[in-house]
Parts: C-alpha cells; sequence; structure tokens
C-alpha cells in the first residue's frame, strides 16, 4: 500500500507543481509522510483501482483519452473521499467538469504515472 500511494502521491505533487497556477497550498504539495493517513489510503486505493483497470483492459485502457484517464482517476477519488469524510466539501467532490484546468490536468498525469509504474 505505501509504495502504490507514495507513486500516486508523487504524481500528484509533479502534477501541482507543473500545472498549478501560481503558488500551490502547502497541503497540495505535502510530502508523503506529512499527508494525512485518511489521503494516504485515498491514494493507495485509488492506485488500485487504476492498476486493475489496466490488467482488466489487458493492456487496453492505454487506448483511452487523456480525458478519459484524469476522469477515472477524479471519480475513484471522489468515491474514497465519501468513503473517508462523512461531510466533504463540495470542492472534495467536484465532477470533472467543475474541476480546474490544472486538476483536471494533474488527474491525467496521474493515471499516466500509474501506467508507467505497473
Amino acid at each position: 500500500m505505501t509504495t502504490d500511494g507514495r507513486i500516486f502521491r508523487e504524481a500528484w505533487i509533479a502534477g501541482v507543481a507543473k500545472h498549478y497556477p501560481g503558488e500551490p497550498k502547502a497541503g497540495y504539495i505535502a510530502p508523503w509522510d506529512a499527508t494525512p493517513t485518511w489521503e494516504r489510503e485515498c491514494a493507495a486505493a485509488v492506485f488500485g483501482q487504476v492498476r486493475d483497470l489496466i490488467h482488466a483492459s489487458a493492456g487496453n485502457a492505454a487506448k483511452l483519452s487523456r480525458e478519459q484517464k484524469g476522469r477515472f482517476v477524479a471519480i475513484c477519488w471522489i468515491t474514497q473521499i465519501h468513503k473517508h469524510i462523512a461531510d466533504p466539501k463540495p470542492g472534495y467532490i467536484a465532477d470533472w467538469d467543475d474541476l480546474p484546468d490544472w486538476q483536471q490536468e494533474t488527474d491525467s498525469d496521474i493515471f499516466e504515472a500509474i501506467e508507467r509504474a505497473v
């Protein structure tokens, strides 16, 4: 779980550094060890869901568009938020079309990082 979650978190941080306009919030770029336990659990779970999709598709998940890859990460993340937070902030569970561009790009980057890892 730790390795999977770290890969997810490192991809998130790299995506934020690349796509976030201006200076990101400290929590956005906090290292793995400074990330709350619930968030580490979410990261590992979403990594596993993407990995499982890649394996279940016999590699055909590579044919998804970049947006489709990002949407998958986003919906998996939202599901984990609902699992861990009883009354999440609206921004935590925003639909894809309501996410800022930087976050959409970062979610797509995460999927592609997981593809490379598996």
